[in-house]
């Protein structure tokens, strides 16, 4: 009699657990990002060219937005100008890929920029500061290179000459270990791309 009624209790337990865990609307632990759901501390980039660092960062659009290009799909492959853009470096919020209203007339120099040379590329590196696993950071940092991409296409630059790559953690700024120097790490930097 003893044995049933505790039988009875885990049977009804297991069944509120089966039916609670239905109705979620999402699984614990899984971030949306743009209608694509990603473990925490899960790297979606990581069948899309991760490497160790020293190596190829990753690269590709891990956010469903604008295919990436091919004409420019391998920066290395040509100069690359880090002066033009280097005083219209986007800042970023603390673990966010949004871009602030503050930034837009960084976009907008390099928009007018591009429109007025569409035979050049341009490579967009996203970065992070170094908080976070180095999957996340990696992650994040392709997020944030992607956002830019996003709103320069939107501006009417081309999508065919826009290529994002992360560098996550890997080339701070500041080497400091305060909010002061994790402000200026959470970035996204513009590289002109010219045939060598």
């Amino acid at each position: 009699m003893k044995a049933t009624k505790i039988t009875t209790l885990l049977v009804v337990a297991l069944a509120l657990t089966i039916v609670g865990t239905g109705c979620r609307n999402k699984p614990v632990g899984v971030t949306d990002i743009k209608n694509k759901q990603y473990r925490v501390g899960e790297n979606p980039g990581v069948g899309e060219g991760f490497k160790l660092p020293g190596e190829t960062p990753v690269t590709g659009d891990l956010t469903g937005g604008t295919p990436q290009s091919t004409k420019f799909s391998n920066p290395d492959d040509f100069n690359q100008d880090r002066g033009t853009f280097a005083a219209n470096t986007v800042h970023f919020e603390y673990d966010s890929s949004v871009v602030k209203s503050s930034e837009q007339s960084n976009l907008a120099a390099v928009s007018a920029y591009m429109k007025g040379n569409s035979t050049i590329g341009l490579l967009i590196e996203g970065h992070c500061d170094e908080r976070g696993t180095e999957d996340y950071n990696n992650s994040l940092g392709e997020r944030r290179s992607t956002a830019l991409r996003e709103a320069l296409i939107a501006m009417g630059v081309s999508a065919e000459n826009i290529i994002t790559r992360s560098f996550g953690e890997y080339k701070p700024v500041s080497a400091g270990q305060d909010e002061s120097s994790y402000k200026q790490n959470r970035r996204g930097e513009f590289v002109v791309l010219t045939p060598k």
